[in-house]
């Protein structure tokens, strides 16, 4: 069984990183939503394990929660 691996992960970090804010740049705050929407479906998608992917919403989301 998977793990969701939380631990950094992605060779050249900082060119990823700037990748993603250049992805954003020039656009709206609901152009920018609707980008990360699709990059967060493409990317499940991509991993389809449906046990990594609730690991991963509940990671996520367990500093939202008041």
């Amino acid at each position: 069984m998977s793990k969701l691996v939380t631990d950094p992960n992605i060779p050249d970090h900082d060119g990823f990183y700037s990748e993603l804010i250049a992805l954003h740049e020039g656009r709206s705050k609901a152009e920018s939503d609707a980008i990360n929407a699709k990059l967060i479906l493409l990317l499940a998608n991509h991993i389809g394990d449906r046990a990594i992917l609730s690991e991963a919403f509940a990671h996520a989301g367990k500093d939202q929660q008041s």
